[in-house]
């Protein structure tokens, strides 16, 4: 929960491609439905408080640097499994995150529903993020920062993507 930050309207997306961490936006009109998530993951890491099972898995040693970090709201799943597992390494009973493959899912029916024949996965919604942030005529170096590639050649290609070419581009003349 802690790299949700409404103050600062950002988010930190950790360990994403390539191992990296990054920051990007938190879009005004998520910022409700999330502050409800935040709430129901309250709720629930208060029953998992109470019957004893509040432990959260924590990277690296993170768990020995902070040994009461398990039990802070900062450190909870944002989106917490529905169901307690046991640990394979250490055997504690815990809530983890909530899988892959139930966002996976549900994006699959959203797209049935929506008539999106497509095939569609997370990655998809990143490349369409790219796609839309230079439709809008963002900058390069700015989606280039947001998705964190190393090299500006990386983010050109979905400058291929528009596919416009010259007439895509208006006269300065026009710009009156």
């Amino acid at each position: 929960m802690k790299d949700v930050d409404f103050a600062r309207n950002e988010i930190v997306v950790r360990d994403g491609k390539g191992g990296k961490d990054r920051h990007t936006m938190l879009p005004r009109s998520l910022v409700e439905p999330l502050q409800r998530e935040v709430e129901r993951a309250r709720v629930l890491l208060a029953q998992d408080l109470a019957a004893g099972t509040a432990a959260v898995w924590l990277p690296h040693a993170l768990a020995r640097k902070y040994p009461r970090a398990h039990l802070e709201r900062g450190w909870r799943w944002l989106f917490p499994a529905a169901q307690l597992s046991r640990d394979p390494r250490s055997g504690a009973v815990r809530r983890h995150h909530l899988d892959d493959a139930v966002f996976s899912r549900a994006l699959k029916a959203a797209c049935a529903k929506a008539g999106i024949v497509k095939p569609v996965s997370a990655h998809t919604l990143r490349h369409s993020f790219a796609t839309h942030l230079i439709e809008s005529g963002y900058d390069i170096r700015t989606v280039q920062e947001l998705l964190g590639h190393k090299d500006v050649a990386t983010t050109q290609i979905y400058t291929h993507v528009l596919n416009r070419g010259g007439l895509g581009v208006r006269s300065p003349l026009d710009a009156r």
